[in-house]
């Protein structure tokens, strides 16, 4: 079974700087790509950041400048470093790995349980 497990997320002051953590276990070929995603209250789940297996990055407007993804193949884990942080930035962040259980078959969505992160103004 595949896990996702984040921590990093808390509570931190406009200007402020998170570095948010998600590592997957279990048995599996690979993983594709991976990112993070956010949901608000009363909004839908947006996706933040993304990284591909070979190193590409793709970020939200939202957020572009201020946040860095990265990923440790060899560790299966996914970062990423928001810096400049605003009161909208307040959200349930999620991990999400898209997770080849054999090498042949087709990649499937795996969930972390998400991780509060609050900016205060």
């Amino acid at each position: 079974q595949v896990q996702l497990v984040e921590s990093g997320g808390g509570l931190v002051q406009a200007g402020g700087s998170l570095s948010l953590s998600c590592v997957t276990s279990g048995r599996f070929a690979s993983i594709d790509a991976m990112g993070w995603y956010r949901q608000a209250p009363g909004k839908q789940r947006e996706l933040v950041a993304g990284i591909t297996s070979g190193g590409n990055t793709n970020y939200s407007d939202s957020v572009k400048g201020r946040c860095t993804i990265s990923r440790d193949n060899a560790k299966r884990m996914v970062n990423l470093q928001m810096n400049s942080l605003k009161p909208e930035d307040t959200a349930v962040y999620y991990c999400n790995a898209r997770v080849r259980i054999r090498s042949f078959s087709g990649p499937q969505d795996y969930w972390g349980q998400g991780t509060q992160v609050t900016v205060s103004s």
